[in-house]
């Protein structure tokens, strides 16, 4: 006797659960998909769906030179233009919150270094600090936005949003770096412009890694040669 020409059938009993469990399976889809999300769910998307675009942004940012538009993150994000559109009808709002975001992560990096560190500032405490911002940068293109947009004194910006940003800058961030390299004259932005420059490098090639030990050290010796 061939199997193959054999008609098999299921006994009738064997059927039927078939079907039972087939059908259970199907309305449990059916009953996912038309089951409405909660509040609470709805949110969570919503502020996963804008990160998405706030870090697409940061990257758009590179790539483009600044001069990106609403296409061009919806592209990086590999999401539509009008779900983009939804959140951020235009990149001046955008980016007003990839560098809010920014300066908030920039702050508590420099917040956490200051509450390990022991003792009175010294050489190696700004070396520690020049890795710690190194390795911020490497893993949050909008922690380093932030410093990349100030040393081309926010210029992407519109004249009111622009003033702001630098006061923001100079006092939680610039002011604080003074503090700890102890100087105030225009060492420390010798000191930023190596650190800023080294870790664009690796942005603009579309590398990840970064020698921070070996860019913390040149960092330092922008501030502490002869000018």
């Amino acid at each position: 006797m061939s199997f193959t020409n054999r008609k098999f059938a299921y006994p009738r009993r064997m059927r039927y659960d078939f079907i039972i469990d087939k059908f259970a399976g199907l309305n449990k889809e059916v009953h996912a998909f038309m089951c409405p999300r909660t509040k609470e769910q709805n949110e969570l998307i919503r502020t996963q769906r804008k990160e998405q675009i706030l870090d697409a942004a940061a990257r758009a940012y590179f790539r483009t030179g600044g001069s990106f538009d609403i296409r061009d993150v919806a592209r990086e994000a590999e999401l539509g233009y009008g779900t983009v559109y939804h959140y951020y009808p235009n990149r001046h709002l955008l980016i007003e919150d990839v560098l809010d975001s920014g300066f908030e992560r920039c702050e508590l990096a420099l917040a956490e270094w200051a509450n390990l560190r022991s003792g009175s500032p010294d050489e190696r405490q700004v070396i520690s600090y020049c890795k710690a911002l190194l390795r911020l940068w490497q893993s949050d293109a909008r922690a380093y936005l932030v410093y990349k947009m100030a040393a081309e004194h926010y210029a992407g910006m519109s004249e009111k949003d622009r003033l702001p940003a630098k006061k923001r800058f100079m006092e939680r961030l610039y002011v604080p770096l003074q503090s700890i390299t102890q100087r105030e004259d225009d060492s420390v932005d010798h000191l930023l412009a190596v650190l800023v420059g080294c870790c664009g490098l690796n942005y603009y090639a579309g590398t990840s890694e970064l020698d921070v030990d070996r860019i913390a050290r040149l960092a330092m010796q922008a501030i502490t040669k002869e000018h």
